[in-house]
């Protein structure tokens, strides 16, 4: 017995690969450790400082890893349970890059909350190593651990705001429904390795390529495929799977309302691409009126109920259903084009929905958010205002930002792949959306300001760089938006070819 033990040879690990994630987590670590072990309590700007040189580092070495990925090729590691290949470094920069405004506009937000701050970028750095893993995960059971990684941290992160009962309602809300749709993937990755005999996505790919189409004696595959897809509808946020969305963005704290609606979602974007074109890259064209359907109700729900609410943050939840519609957009034609179009739209989607949100940390004093208080907001702090302005136009699609061009290519993709029905939809509904966006502008803007015991606005330098981070993010890729575009490009072809 001993003698077969010793002849067991353990996977082999390339530890440069998986860098990114060694050095969120060890940073995360590092902080409760000597949280723990500190005599006194650890000052704010020594967990805000770890987990921006943290975040900074993984960029920097994911940046090193797409070179090299670029010059050899893309490569598996662990028993092929993750991929290192441009896909995966895409998100890698972009989860991190989103970890780090999140740390710096929580800055300040925990200070003016009595919040616990080691506390909190302990779980904003577990949370964007479980985003990371989802989008690097070549295995089922590998992107469930990610995601339970990403979501745990998530949870708690909901509940911190538990002096106020939105964040009680909200932590308890997102936890039942998040669990809910956890059930859906496990179960769907139990089907699936049960008609397959593996969870790894290029042994499922080739089970589905010898079935010729999805309408095959194999319904075990299909609906396992099925419960996936659902799964990650919840966790997107898409219509009719989107009700916890609104609650849990309102009642949470705001920077980690906007972590939820940026990095979140592009993670749990990077595990359904993964699935659909590496464990169905064969079928892909099977699922497309499914996906084609999700993304019409998102859509449409997300246009109807928007411009319906006069609480800001609710606006931004039911605004974010809207845009998961329109990243599925270009994820429905299982084409190159349409999948660079969905992660351009993502990437720059990260940054203006991270900089409106940390607008609404600034205004919510006192935890609410209604629109009258953001009349006259121009005359209080223009360039506040100007900021704000830019996110919401941007997410209108209005021309030179790089929400114009994120949905210029998005539809783009859908015409070339001859879905017109869904892409007039599409711009029907950037016109309905326009409205709601142009309302909080126009109270900015067009409206006294009432100050009547409404407190100074305090923005800390931290916050106010991350607003001119984003406010540049999202002008200067909506004028020049070429170098975004071959990022994302670069990151596709391996993802398609299920690499």
């Amino acid at each position: 017995m001993f003698a077969q033990l010793s002849t067991f040879d353990a996977p082999s690990v390339d530890w440069f690969a998986l860098a990114p994630q060694i050095i969120l987590v060890g940073a995360a670590l590092l902080i409760m450790l000597i949280t723990a072990l500190s005599a006194r309590p650890v000052p704010g700007w020594f967990s805000t400082g770890l987990t921006v040189i943290a975040g900074v580092a993984s960029v920097i070495v994911a940046m090193v890893l797409w070179n090299d990925v670029r010059d050899e090729g893309a490569y598996s590691t662990v028993a092929g349970a993750i991929g290192v290949d441009g896909f995966s470094l895409f998100f890698t920069v972009l989860v991190s890059l989103g970890l780090i405004a999140t740390a710096l506009v929580g800055d300040s937000y925990l200070r003016r909350e009595h919040m616990a701050a080691p506390e909190f970028h302990a779980l904003l750095l577990s949370a964007s190593t479980g985003a990371i893993v989802m989008a690097s995960a070549n295995d089922l059971v590998v992107m469930f651990i990610g995601l339970e990684s990403l979501s745990i941290g998530l949870y708690v992160l909901a509940a911190m705001q538990f002096r106020r009962p939105q964040g009680r309602e909200a932590a308890m809300k997102y936890f039942v429904l998040g669990a809910f749709s956890s059930a859906f993937l496990l179960y769907g990755i139990a089907l699936v390795y049960g008609s397959t005999g593996s969870t790894n996505l290029v042994v499922v790919r080739d089970a589905t390529s010898t079935l010729g189409n999805l309408i095959s004696p194999n319904e075990l595959l299909v609906v396992g495929i099925a419960l996936l897809l659902v799964g990650f509808a919840f966790k997107i946020a898409a219509a009719p799977f989107h009700f916890w969305a609104p609650d849990v963005y309102e009642g949470s704290a705001s920077p980690v309302s906007g972590f939820m609606a940026s990095v979140a979602k592009a993670a749990a974007f990077a595990a359904l691409l993964r699935v659909i074109v590496v464990a169905m890259g064969a079928n892909d064209g099977d699922w497309a009126i499914p996906l084609a359907v999700l993304s019409a109700i998102s859509i449409i729900v997300g246009a109807v109920m928007a411009i319906s609410q006069n609480d800001v943050k609710r606006m931004l939840a039911f605004s974010s259903v809207g845009h998961a519609g329109y990243v599925l957009v270009g994820v429905q034609t299982a084409t190159a084009e349409g999948m660079s179009s969905a992660l351009f739209y993502l990437f720059v989607y990260t940054f203006m929905v991270i900089g409106s949100f940390a607008v609404v940390s600034v205004l919510g004093w006192d935890g609410g958010h209604p629109i009258e208080r953001y009349e006259g907001l121009a005359k209080r702090r223009a360039w506040l205002a100007g900021a704000f302005t830019v996110f919401l136009l941007a997410q209108a699609g209005v021309p030179f930002t790089a929400g114009f061009v994120a949905k210029f290519l998005v539809i783009k993709s859908a015409v070339a792949d001859e879905v017109y029905w869904l892409a007039v939809l599409a711009m029907v509904a950037s016109v309905i959306t326009a409205f709601m966006y142009l309302r909080i502008v126009m109270s900015m803007w067009m409206r006294d300001a009432d100050v009547d015991g409404a407190p100074v606005l305090s923005i800390s330098p931290a916050t106010a760089f991350v607003l001119a981070a984003t406010v540049a993010v999202t002008l200067v890729y909506g004028v020049v938006p070429d170098s975004l575009i071959e990022f994302a490009r670069d990151a596709v072809p391996v993802l398609v070819a299920g690499g």
